[in-house]
């Protein structure tokens, strides 16, 4: 009945992100859509038609996601919308499996995406791969356990400057860090370092840490200014702070936390190991709500299973489901970090939805059997499973795609 395929031109591919962006307030404007298409290409941006008028939209962004131990072609899922017309027809279906099978094609082993709604994506093979909240750091409890000997200097720099010295440290953490995706120079430029015309008010300020003249650390955040009763209520929004080293990380977090007159320093997206939770003398003062952060799904499973590192274990034979990348369905042995086919019995039986959240490390087998994800032929096999699978840092996305 629908017609997917890729967007021919400009104006199809505007209608097509239009299916989700008529939800947003105000809408997205012809100038954002053009933007959009310097990172999501025409081709990667899917559309359903029905009699020629386009009825949904589903892009993927061309990206590397940092993986245990190295890094692989990634698809970014994004835009992922119909239109409320359309909705209970099978538009979603018919473009989630013809943009899974160009993905296929394209020769990326894995998918990713922020799930607007947590019900949605598991029916096509996504699995919760990592964790992130919000926290609010009030200033009042933002002292650090242990003195912090301050080292180096931190000044302001231009987004042009910013442009040379931030991407090295943030390929420096993404190099330590699962599930970081990769950022090219156009995507600093429209992304990170462009202000936004609603940011006139509060405009984003860049800071750089340096040691020894070495640049480690930096920062990207907004001040919003408040009084209540002749006292400061402002407050830090953090979008970005990072460092390449646990010194760097530990001096840029004393910067942040120090700006005069701010009564609270906020961030988002933040993984539940990030090392401010021990940095902090009071962590139980800290406002902080977890959910689920990113999703992945495993689109060429020997691709993507050879892709990682792995720890200490034997062989590992999996039964994997996959009702839409058939060619994943079967079983497959993992061994010395190489997966292949086999026809041997299983250690694991899984759906290939329990598999993307295992992936990055984040979720182990235990959890994924205890709720009843996982099953276990061979007695011993989750605990082998955990072993190879684990890793740390926990993977961290620092940004919704």
């Amino acid at each position: 009945m629908f017609e997917v395929r890729s967007c021919a031109d400009q104006d199809e591919y505007s209608r097509a992100i239009g299916a989700i962006g008529q939800y947003f307030n105000p809408p997205p404007s012809e100038e954002l859509y053009e933007r959009w298409s310097r990172t999501l290409p025409h081709e990667r941006m899917h559309a359903a038609f029905e009699e020629g008028q386009i009825v949904g939209g589903a892009g993927a962004f061309p990206f590397e996601l940092s993986v245990p131990g190295g890094s692989l072609p990634c698809a970014g899922v994004t835009a992922v919308g119909v239109q409320p017309t359309h909705r209970r027809r099978g538009v979603l279906r018919s473009m989630m499996d013809t943009q899974l099978r160009d993905i296929h094609e394209r020769g990326e082993p894995i998918a990713a995406l922020w799930a607007s709604e947590e019900t949605i994506y598991g029916r096509f093979g996504y699995g919760i791969a990592s964790w992130a909240g919000d926290l609010r750091v009030p200033h009042e409890w933002d002292a650090f356990a242990e003195p912090l000997e301050l080292a180096g200097t931190t000044r302001f720099v231009t987004p042009e400057e910013a442009r040379e010295l931030f991407p090295p440290i943030y390929d420096a953490v993404r190099r330590q860090r699962p599930g970081m995706t990769s950022r090219d120079d156009v995507w600093w430029e429209d992304r990170h370092l462009r202000q936004e015309e609603d940011e006139a008010d509060a405009p984003r300020r860049f800071v750089v840490l340096e040691l020894d003249g070495d640049p480690l650390g930096y920062a990207i955040y907004r001040t919003h200014m408040g009084w209540e009763a002749g006292s400061a209520t402002s407050r830090l929004v953090v979008r970005e702070a990072l460092g390449a080293t646990p010194q760097a990380t530990a001096a840029i977090w004393r910067f942040l936390l120090d700006v005069d007159w701010m009564a609270a320093v906020e961030a988002r997206l933040v993984p539940p190991d990030h090392p401010l939770f021990l940095l902090l003398a009071t962590p139980r003062r800290i406002g902080y709500r977890l959910a689920d952060a990113l999703w992945v799904r495993v689109v060429d499973l020997p691709a993507a299973l050879s892709g990682r590192t792995y720890g200490e274990g034997g062989p590992l034979v999996l039964e994997v489901r996959d009702a839409i990348c058939d060619w994943n369905d079967g079983r497959w042995q993992l061994e010395g970090g190489t997966c292949e086919r086999t026809d041997a019995e299983p250690d694991l039986t899984l759906d290939v939805s329990a598999l993307g959240s295992a992936y990055l490390g984040a979720v182990s087998f235990t959890q994924l059997r205890d709720a009843g994800r996982v099953q276990e032929p061979r007695e011993g096999a989750i605990r082998r499973a955990d072993a190879l699978f684990a890793w740390r840092p926990l993977p961290w996305c620092l940004e919704i795609f």
